[in-house]
């Protein structure tokens, strides 16, 4: 997600200067029900005096969240974006009551005046929607001083926002700081006349940045799913404030509601895809539910938004089947084209590395690699490539996708696409054909790498002689989710995988590659560290001017083709 540049800048501070001479709102007109979830285990670890925040920690019990002294910019925008409120109140007792008001007061003293960091618009936004969601928390038991320096304060940020919402990034930034002034337009006294620009700026934004398909520029799951939820939530405060809402607003949200229903995994998370994680668990199914947008009975697109949905059974496999996101849009974008994950029922078995965004610039690079992807890489180089520019590296001699077909076929689902990835570099195609069984017991795959057209085969050969004729060495990777026990079975030709479901997987290929079990990394942002996990790699090398190597991964013969799969344990603490 991009971030706008005007933190801090002069702009922020004289709008708020003139906001906080605007006459404050002396209540509510009508409170929106709270709509934001929070997480029981995070509410006790922030009363416990533990904070998380992008990945930094911080242990400081007894101690006001102002004092903990962040560095990561990350770090310090996820606090002063006021997320953690839900936590608290998630919680509830009078310990995290009490964390609530003190560090939202602490607040109002220390940065209410526009001081410090937090003054952007999406953040505004963001913070302003968890003020009224937990307003009752936050004003119950308070005196009228401090009640006046509440609403003082939300009032001036309305103010503030409604005169510089147009500096937000466009995209989730904009969506941020639209819903938001909306959403406290709507519920303070005196503070309707803002509603109506923004509706408007609202409106068009749901037209530009959302596409006919549903989807957005980033091509981030995780994102789409941010920007529905603040949709609906704009969608439902105009609507009891008895707002017609707009018509494109209407529209976008029946867009992008199929869309997300697409990229949904069998256990109901999101593919992790271009810095998106699996989404908050129940965050879709709620958003869903809110929208009152029930599954379509016409027929769904073969892709949304770039990502082919395979199913079959209790199994579903999601591709990325299109070029990853430029300019802009792509500032978070991973080299994945081509690359799957695949889950069981309930249990993730093939995935993605995902966003290292919260460990680090490191990891954030390592994570956007093909290598941390499930699909085949090329030594050394990986199908899109970095190149730092306008402040971050975005991804550059991007992987084209040449060829794409779907079928539903009589023995099940069956995709075919290539990508260009290493046409210029190698004068290399790579070429993936999976087809998944119709019950979903089995998922078989072919991965080629050809140099095709006569250019190709000329820059194939040039790399040949300057590698001394000794090939391109490739691997295919299957990062498997750290619930997986893998093991090597068959005297190394076979690997077995089981689920805590009590499913059994085995994965086997063609005898045309180097088969090896290895560690690898799950990125989690919910996690404290990245987990320790594993992956099953073939190694090949490329000497002619077609490579191909086939492999499978099915259920064991004696895996029953449905589990009653109940005991399902959900990390709701980073550990």
């Amino acid at each position: 997600m991009q971030r706008n540049s005007t933190s801090g800048s002069l702009g922020n501070r004289l709008a708020m200067w003139r906001a906080m001479r605007a006459a404050p709102a002396r209540g509510f007109v009508s409170q929106p029900e709270p709509r934001t979830i929070g997480l029981y285990a995070r509410g006790r670890q922030l009363v416990a005096g533990n904070f998380v925040f992008a990945g930094q920690v911080t242990e400081a019990p007894n101690t006001s969240i102002w004092d903990i002294g962040l560095e990561d910019a990350a770090a310090v925008e996820a606090m002063h974006g006021f997320t953690w409120l839900d936590d608290l109140a998630a919680l509830g007792d009078a310990a995290a009551r009490a964390r609530a008001r003190d560090w939202v007061w602490d607040w109002i003293a220390r940065f209410g005046a526009g001081k410090g960091p937090g003054w952007t618009p999406d953040l505004t936004g963001r913070r302003l929607i968890r003020w009224i969601n937990h307003a009752i928390l936050l004003l119950n038991g308070q005196d009228r001083a401090q009640s006046e320096a509440y609403f003082r304060s939300l009032s001036a940020q309305v103010v503030f926002l409604s005169r510089r919402w147009k500096h937000a990034a466009a995209g989730l930034p904009r969506f941020e700081a639209l819903t938001g002034l909306i959403y406290a337009g709507l519920a303070l006294t005196g503070m309707e006349s803002r509603v109506v620009p923004a509706v408007v700026a609202l409106a068009e934004d749901c037209t530009r940045e959302i596409d006919a398909m549903g989807g957005i520029p980033t091509r981030s799951p995780e994102e789409l799913l941010e920007v529905f939820t603040l949709l609906t939530w704009a969608e439902q405060a105009l609507t009891e404030a008895g707002h017609p809402p707009p018509l494109s607003l209407v529209e976008a949200l029946e867009r992008v509601a199929p869309c997300l229903r697409q990229l949904r995994h069998a256990d109901g998370g999101l593919a992790r895809f271009h810095g998106g994680g699996r989404g908050a668990e129940g965050r879709l199914d709620q958003a869903l539910a809110a929208s009152r947008l029930r599954p379509t009975t016409q027929a769904l697109p073969k892709l949304a938004m770039g990502f082919a949905r395979l199913a079959g059974g209790r199994t579903t496999v999601i591709v990325d089947a299109a070029a990853p996101p430029d300019a802009r849009a792509g500032r978070g974008a991973h080299a994945s084209t081509g690359a799957f994950e695949l889950t069981s029922g309930r249990r993730p078995v093939i995935v993605n590395c995902g966003s290292g965004g919260a460990f680090g610039s490191d990891w954030r690079r390592a994570g956007r690699a093909t290598a941390s992807h499930s699909t085949l890489a090329v030594d050394g180089y990986s199908s899109s490539r970095l190149r730092a520019g306008d402040g971050r590296e975005v991804l550059v001699d991007r992987a084209e996708v040449t060829s794409l077909q779907q079928a539903a076929l009589p023995e099940g689902a069956h995709l075919y696409l290539a990508q260009s990835g290493w046409s210029a570099t190698h004068g290399l195609t790579h070429a993936r054909d999976l087809l998944l069984s119709a019950d979903g017991r089995k998922l078989s795959g072919i991965d080629v790498l050809m140099a095709q057209s006569a250019v190709e085969q000329q820059r194939f050969e040039q790399v040949l002689t300057e590698g001394r004729m000794e090939g391109v060495g490739l691997s295919i990777r299957f990062h498997l989710h750290p619930d997986v026990d893998a093991a090597l079975d068959l005297g190394g030709s076979a690997v077995s995988l089981a689920l805590k479901s009590g499913e059994i997987w085995v994965f086997r290929h063609d005898g045309q590659a180097k088969l090896a079990l290895e560690p690898s990394i799950y990125l989690e942002k919910t996690r404290l560290k990245p987990r320790p996990t594993q992956q099953i790699v073939l190694y090949a090398r490329a000497i002619e001017q077609e490579t191909r190597i086939g492999w499978t991964l099915a259920k064991a013969q004696d895996t029953p083709l449905a589990i009653r799969d109940l005991d399902r344990e959900d990390f709701l603490v980073p550990i």
